[in-house]
């Protein structure tokens, strides 16, 4: 079983919010791989499905962003995975570009309490993560507010172009090419001609 886990918060108010982008890939792939994500376990919606050949669990823990480890933890348990090569988790970025990915095979939560949960709780740092650019906070915004904010136009269709990446990083991911995903996704994305 490999799980990939998209971090957001729950609750219509926090739908298509930037901080929630992890939620938004997994609907993405739900959609691609006809995944129904609506089952609930270890405080998640979770659903299982088949991507390149291989067994997953799509999860959106619903334990809101701070406890996402508590959820993921939970479930890497019962399926008792090997979490550095079967789980994969997908979250928002504000260090990088709007709809931009930067893959990893482990590293530091880089101030996402999110990916501080997990790395808490699972008692390591080295897990597959697809990090989802939202682009950078403006001087003047709270960093709260500006990732509770919502996307300009201009900026959701970005975002789109990145959800489609992330898509196709997590199938490659899932099928163990991990490398070619990071050579293919973890370079900058030309903006298109105006």
């Amino acid at each position: 079983m490999y799980i990939i886990v998209g971090l957001g918060n729950p609750t219509e108010q926090y739908a298509g919010t930037r901080h929630n982008v992890g939620f938004d890939v997994i609907d993405r792939i739900a959609d691609e791989y006809n995944i129904s994500v609506e089952s609930r376990k270890s405080r998640a919606l979770v659903g299982t499905g088949i991507i390149a050949g291989r067994k997953v669990l799509l999860v959106k823990p619903q334990t809101y962003m701070n406890l996402s480890g508590e959820s993921v933890r939970g479930l890497a348990d019962f399926y008792k995975i090997d979490v550095e090569t079967e789980l994969l988790v997908i979250f928002d970025d504000v260090s990088l570009d709007v709809g931009q990915l930067r893959i990893r095979k482990k590293g530091s939560a880089g101030g996402h309490n999110g990916i501080k949960s997990i790395i808490s709780h699972l008692g390591t740092n080295a897990f597959h993560r697809i990090k989802v650019g939202v682009g950078e906070k403006p001087a003047q915004y709270d960093l709260a507010d500006y990732v509770l904010g919502h996307f300009s136009k201009e900026d959701r269709e970005l975002m789109e172009e990145g959800y489609k990446r992330a898509v196709h990083a997590t199938e490659l991911l899932v099928s163990d090419q991990v490398e070619q995903a990071m050579n293919e996704y973890n370079k900058k994305v030309k903006a298109k001609e105006r």
